[in-house]
């Protein structure tokens, strides 16, 4: 399985910017799956359902299973965070990974910036982050070593991750 991540601010467009790749990378014939890790706290499921109940029950798996698609929630009870690694195992095999977040994770990666969030750059203290993404070059300070792609440039941005992880 290949890999590739997503670094940036909250604001910046890493979202938006998967959402364009996917069908990139899916036209080309991958399998593609995804990461996303967040510091908030969030629910899938909704108050009054009956695998809601279930977890306020107290189980620590609820599966929810349809002829379209399934869902496996976990509730944690108290115990850590699974580690990336312990994540990765729970995925079916697929040909690319996309990881948004894990601004710390050593996997390749792509900075995505937006100089109007008023954040400093990722790449200064992250060797992991091969580019940074803008939308505009302009945007780069003049010491950048990283090449710049245009945030707006999908087709761009899509090939250069294949490239990099040698698909």
């Amino acid at each position: 399985m290949r890999m590739f991540g997503f670094a940036g601010y909250s604001g910046a467009g890493k979202t938006t910017l998967i959402e364009q790749l996917i069908p990139r990378f899916v036209t080309r014939g991958l399998k593609v799956s995804m990461i996303k890790h967040t510091h908030h706290n969030f629910d899938l499921d909704k108050s009054g359902k009956d695998s809601f109940r279930h977890r306020e029950a107290g189980a620590t798996e609820v599966m929810l299973v349809c002829d379209r698609r399934w869902v496996l929630m976990h509730e944690l009870r108290g115990q850590p965070e699974p580690t990336f690694e312990q994540q990765i195992a729970n995925l079916s095999p697929c040909d690319l990974l996309l990881v948004e977040g894990y601004k710390e994770t050593p996997i390749p990666k792509l900075e995505v910036h937006r100089p109007a969030n008023g954040k400093p750059f990722i790449w200064p203290e992250n060797a992991s982050v091969l580019a940074v993404a803008t939308p505009a070059a302009a945007d780069l300070p003049r010491d950048c070593p990283l090449p710049w792609l245009d945030l707006n440039d999908h087709d761009a941005i899509a090939a250069f991750i294949l490239e990099k992880v040698g698909l």
